[in-house]
């Protein structure tokens, strides 16, 4: 047996296999934080997830070449849904970086000591409180009332929740006392006490209806509840620990601000404790931790940040966390129970995907019934067989990760499983591919029925209409299915016919189950309005191997068009040609996304399905131009060596806010190369072609500091 690229320890792993498994890593991620900040259903526990970040941030201090900018470590949850109003969050409302062991929290101390660079006698003060388990949100006052109330969702823009926030008793709509700044954001936690998630789901079954899997969800499906009335009659709660944007700020330290909370009639966690060593720190923690089942509400951890708020500023950030924090994670929960069975899953891709369906089993009060298995090597690595008695591991979410098998428990009628070698959705032949430059094979199993399968042409059309791509309005899973099934849509350029085809037909659509006059005509007028769109996102909806969000984005702003894009990457069919080294040139784009990109514009059917589009009227609109006046606005920027005062993803970064193309090679396009320590090849490459060089200080003096 191969051994998977996801199986193998980080230092193990090649350059190839280094890249794949970011891709992997960047898109389970993406879908998780979905499912979590957007769904309210996480499929995996809190420390599956964070085991997933954690490998990723190994990889990426590994090969920091191959950070991707689709990378994990540069977002934080997930977009809001269209069902709520946005809500554009002035100050971002970003993620923590994780500890998970007790010297994770020694190194983050002795790190924000070196980073201030104190002397031995200076104290450094670091606050400690229980991370709460619930569903962040911000509440702007403006003259010490209450006016707007959000969910974090993307970070950057959330979900308008103001008259939800309002039904909550720990909200006050005004603050106490006679003075208030013009403008503070406070942040905190909904939550749902033990207690009332207890007679809440008591409530539920008197009434029939289905119990609430844990206090997370239900205080997060609460909080966004379309009628506030709903909101209203759930026992939510809310603690404040944080703030967003403030016209002042009326303390210097974190626990200053914490205590005027308090005096504005904030509820604080009674737990909050001001440390002065990382022992400190650790005492606190595993003090909480033997507590923590008689807190009455979940907690997943103890939150550091330094006190000194000027210290907080010259820290500063690290992608989407900010230096001067860390959340100290605790340990997964675990509990025992039966494999009952494996079903088969196809995914848009093809890939054949093993779910696990247990014995429903409670593990920290949530009953939870089945767990991916990832792929074949996976059941052999773990040695499962039906029938098994498995341990399983969650941490607060619906779905666990399968641990280990308890084969002492094992019976004598237990059963291999054996995996599928056709298609369970299309009976096609199901085969694992082989890498031709490395000659390993691909952990997962795919399909060969492409477009005649019904799992993966449904999928691909439901990924064409969804809300980073096409965003149709009126045509989401649902329509779609029904749709295909019917023959009415099933190929993109369908969609933008329909109306034309409905015109001509004996059935109308308006005349369908479920459909009327104004829906039928909705849903022309969504379709419409949807013929022009970004060019990113028309990448993006093709659904093209390994091309999220953010490589769509890349490649659109260095094509510029639809026809050029085409044009480019088919001509980088030729490995040799000039525009498969420009492709290769763009920072994030490594041989295995290029070599996805010239493979679906390689067959045929991919190429007459765009020229159906574009029959269809369907326009690709350029990205409109970065505005900035910046001094590198425009040009392209490479890095290279050892940079010590940041790091290369924050180069990189600060170089794209600047309105700078950051590539990853330096070619006769390339303007501007700042070189670190030990620059190697790239820097000689620069001096034969004549590409300004400077220092990493220069480059910061350039970037504003």
């Amino acid at each position: 047996m191969s051994e998977s690229a996801n199986d193998k320890p980080v230092e193990e792993l090649t350059f190839e296999e280094a890249a794949a498994e970011l891709e992997r890593l960047a898109k389970e991620i993406a879908r998780h934080d979905r499912l979590y900040y957007q769904k309210d259903a996480p499929e995996i526990s809190d420390a599956a997830y964070d085991a997933l970040r954690k490998r990723n941030d190994a990889i990426e201090k590994r090969y920091p070449e191959l950070v991707r900018d689709d990378s994990p470590s540069k977002s934080v949850g997930a977009a809001p849904t269209e069902a709520f109003g946005k809500v554009e969050h002035k100050v971002p409302m970003l993620s923590l970086s994780n500890g998970f062991e007790d010297a994770d929290v020694t190194e983050f101390w002795n790190r924000i000591r070196r980073f201030l660079n104190l002397k031995d006698d200076i104290v450094l003060e670091v606050t400690a409180e229980p991370k709460i388990d619930g569903l962040s949100a911000s509440l702007r006052y403006e003259k010490g009332h209450f006016i707007v109330g959000a969910t974090r969702g993307d970070g950057r823009e959330g979900e308008n929740v103001t008259e939800n926030l309002k039904t909550i008793d720990d909200v006050p709509e005004k603050f106490k006392g006679r003075s208030a700044p013009d403008v503070f954001e406070v942040r905190g936690e909904v939550y749902m006490s033990h207690k009332d998630f207890e007679a809440l789901n008591e409530r539920q079954e008197k009434a029939g209806k289905p119990r609430f899997a844990n206090p997370r969800n239900a205080a997060a499906g609460s909080l966004r509840q379309l009628d506030p009335k709903i909101t209203a009659s759930r026992p939510l709660r809310f603690f404040a620990y944080a703030w967003g944007d403030v016209s002042e700020l009326p303390a210097d330290t974190h626990s200053g601000m914490i205590e005027k909370f308090r005096h504005w009639g904030f509820e604080v966690n009674p737990f909050f404790r001001v440390c002065t060593s990382a022992e400190e720190l650790l005492a606190f923690y595993h003090e909480i931790e033997e507590n923590r089942a008689s807190l009455g509400y979940d907690i997943d951890g103890v939150v550091y940040k330094v006190n000194r708020l000027d210290w907080q500023q010259r820290l500063g950030f690290v992608s989407r966390s900010p230096r001067w924090a860390l959340a100290h994670k605790f340990p997964a929960e675990q509990a025992m129970t039966v494999l009952e069975g494996i079903d088969i899953q196809v995914g848009r891709t093809g890939a054949l995907t093993p779910v696990a369906r247990l014995m429903p089993v409670t593990v920290g009060g949530v009953v939870v019934s089945n767990a991916t298995l990832h792929n074949e090597d996976e059941i052999e690595r773990l040695g499962v067989r039906l029938g098994d008695t498995v341990v399983v591991q969650r941490a607060g979410d619906v779905i666990p990760q399968i641990v280990r098998v308890v084969e002492e428990k094992r019976p004598r009628n237990a059963r291999h499983f054996k995996f599928p070698d056709r298609c369970p959705a299309c009976g096609s032949h199901a085969v694992r591919e082989t890498n031709e430059k490395t000659g390993k094979v691909d952990a997962v199993r795919r399909c060969t029925g492409g477009l005649i399968c019904p799992a993966q042409a449904m999928e691909r059309l439901r990924h064409f209409v969804s809300r980073n791509a096409f965003d149709i309005e009126g045509l989401g899973e649902k329509q779609i299915a029904a749709f295909y099934e019917d023959g009415l849509i099933t190929r993109p350029a369908d969609i933008f016919t329909l109306e034309e085809r409905d015109r001509k037909s004996l059935k109308k659509l308006k005349d369908r189950e479920g459909w009327g006059p104004t829906s039928a005509a909705n849903l022309f007028k969504a379709i419409d309005g949807r013929r022009e769109i970004d060019l990113d996102r028309f990448i993006f909806a093709l659904g093209i191997r390994h091309v999220g969000e953010t490589n769509a984005r890349l490649l659109a702003r260095r094509y510029d068009t639809l026809d050029h894009f085409i044009a480019e990457m088919e001509k980088a069919a030729d490995r040799e040609s000039d525009a498969w080294r420009d492709l290769l040139s763009i920072d994030g784009v490594g041989d295995v996304l290029a070599e996805a990109l010239v493979d679906f514009f390689a067959e045929e059917h991919n190429r007459e399905a765009l020229a159906a589009l574009q029959k269809a009227g369907v326009k690709a609109l350029p990205l409109p131009a970065q505005e900035t006046s910046s001094p590198v606005a425009g040009k392209t920027v490479v890095f290279t060596g050892s940079l010590e005062r940041m790091t290369r993803s924050e180069a990189k970064a600060r170089a794209e806010q600047l309105g700078a193309k950051v590539a990853g090679s330096v070619s006769a396009k390339t303007d501007l190369l700042v070189a670190g320590a030990d620059a190697g090849s790239k820097l000689a490459k620069a001096a034969a072609l004549g590409v300004k060089v400077i220092s990493e200080d220069e480059w910061i003096e350039m970037a504003g500091g």
